[in-house]
């Protein structure tokens, strides 16, 4: 793990500086204490990330929970009585890992996935726009079309004029320049550019910044303005932050409630964020999802002992740290414990940071999931996977990222159903190895995203030094989903030293350079073999 600590540390840091402002804002979005938004942030990056299977998974308090907790800390009669909800909703999550559940993460369409990613950078712009502009009504990490104060998305961006805070523009701009210039120029011109990320250095020309100008009329920035972090006068005082679950109203049916739909909730949100996060790998790993629902489970019932928020692995942060450089699981656990000591150590300078400066950050962090070019690559590979894509778009940035991915996801099955309804799915292994490791997989008629978990699978347990024969003489229709999983696996097999034979009605080919290739992808992304 430490082997790529050069590439984790950097990344790390840039982590902490994104999932920081996150913790608070979801805290007080949640009508929760503050600190126990950095104790989630602390717990999903240490524990879960030291016992997940994810690489550059990043964990922590997630948007899409606020509303659930905010209405339960009211249900339930209080932040002790919701905290027993939390430990019990991480005991199901357990539960969800033995029955294997986590195969459910198989079953999202790659266009929904995609989907999510642009959807979750389009709402990270929007959302961070006010922000850059010194506009701080919103709290940071929301996620809803509606917002807190009464506005929406769009009409917080077209009041922004009336609230323009000139200070956090300038610096936001400096910053924003920064990382920029950082990213396209320094960055190729030496080494220790990339071991110094721009967001760092733009992070502390912000505090310098605020420093110089506090005094100042017209350039000076508010505290409003700024990283808000709870300051403790002494240890007894920090100690005092933590909140203990009263498991007196274990009793209560409400808590059993709350505590099945935060599993649930956080379960699919973990399950989601893992899919996405692997396609955005650049060495396509893949997560073990039920081992992921144990690590997350055992996170929130540590979170819900010591007064935490529930934690779900989450996709902002997990793309922040694959941008950055991140290479292993020790990035994680080095951005928990930053946000751990930084809050112990350093609360007064931390609290100097702008706003605008973070927001510039999650600028470019949105601009990186959302790239025009993916809508027009989405739309050239036809309308089974176009469809899916935009509902899940429009979904997220109209309503919330569940409502979104849900929709998305409907819409999917129904289109797939509508071309592969007659047929069966099913993946026939026959092993010929005579103990040679010659294994040969033939495929359905109809190969569809439904198959993913099965061909992932065996793909996966395949040994070093294989012979690999890939039969699709009888496939007269193999969906996009399955030949990304072919492309992505090719990196695996030279990894493995694994030999691919692809038979076809299109010819026999050794060891495809691209399957992508091979099947000449048009517009159509579902492709007909026949």
């Amino acid at each position: 793990m430490f082997k790529n600590i050069k590439s984790d540390l950097p990344a790390s840091i840039v982590v902490f500086f994104v999932a920081l402002p996150l913790c608070l804002g979801i805290a007080l979005a949640s009508g929760a204490p503050l600190f126990s938004g950095v104790i989630a942030g602390v717990v999903g990056g240490v524990v879960v990330g030291a016992l997940s299977g994810s690489k550059l998974g990043v964990s922590g308090p997630a948007a899409g929970l606020a509303a659930i907790v905010l209405t339960a800390i009211g249900t339930l009669g209080g932040y002790e009585n919701f905290l027993v909800a939390v430990v019990l909703g991480g005991v199901i999550q357990i539960i969800f890992s033995i029955l294997k559940a986590g195969v459910i993460g198989y079953y999202f369409p790659s266009s929904v996935i995609k989907g999510m990613l642009t959807g979750i950078g389009i709402i990270i712009i929007l959302k961070q726009i006010p922000h850059f502009f010194g506009y701080d009504a919103e709290l940071e990490g929301a996620d809803s079309f509606v917002e807190s104060s009464g506005e929406n998305t769009f009409s917080a961006i077209l009041n922004i004029t009336d609230h323009i805070i000139l200070g956090s523009l300038v610096i936001g701009l400096i910053g924003l320049g920064i990382i920029l210039f950082w990213d396209k120029v320094l960055a190729k011109k030496a080494k220790i550019f990339q071991v110094i990320q721009g967001p760092l250095v733009a992070v502390v020309a912000g505090i310098v910044y605020f420093a110089v100008t506090q005094d100042h009329d017209t350039l000076s920035i508010a505290s409003s303005h700024l990283v808000s972090v709870p300051i403790p006068e002494d240890f007894s005082s920090f100690l005092s932050q933590f909140s203990f679950p009263n498991f007196s109203a274990i009793t209560n049916p409400d808590v059993w409630v709350v505590a099945f739909t935060i599993a649930l909730v956080a379960s699919l949100e973990t399950l989601l964020s893992v899919e996405a996060t692997d396609k955005l790998d650049p060495h396509k790993n893949v997560t073990p999802t039920n081992r992921e629902l144990l690590a997350q489970g055992t996170g929130n019932i540590i979170v819900g002992l010591i007064g935490g928020l529930p934690i779900t692995q989450v996709i902002v942060r997990s793309s922040a740290n694959i941008q950055s450089g991140g290479m292993s699981k020790l990035s994680t656990i080095i951005h928990g414990f930053l946000l751990l000591i930084s809050v112990v150590v350093i609360p007064k300078l931390l609290n100097m940071i702008p706003l605008s400066v973070l927001a510039a950050i999650l600028l470019v962090v949105g601009y990186k999931l959302a790239k025009p070019s993916l809508f027009v690559k989405m739309h050239k590979m036809g309308w089974k996977q176009s469809i899916p894509f935009t509902v899940t778009v429009l979904g997220i940035v109209f309503i919330d990222l569940l409502w979104g991915i849900g929709l998305g996801l409907t819409v999917g099955i129904v289109v797939i159903l509508l071309k592969s309804y007659q047929n069966s799915h099913f993946l026939h292994i026959e092993d010929n190895s005579n103990g040679k490791h010659k294994i040969k997989m033939t495929l359905a008629e109809e190969v569809t995203f439904f198959n993913k978990g099965a061909i992932l699978k065996e793909l996966d347990s395949l040994p070093i030094d294989t012979y690999l024969e890939i039969n699709l003489i009888k496939t007269r229709y193999l969906d996009n989903d399955i030949i990304e999983i072919l492309e992505d696996f090719l990196l695996k097999a030279e990894e493995r030293n694994i030999d691919i034979k692809l038979v076809s009605k299109r010819g026999v080919v050794e060891n495809p350079s691209s399957f992508i290739k091979f099947f000449n992808e048009r517009e159509k992304s579902n492709l007909s073999l026949s």
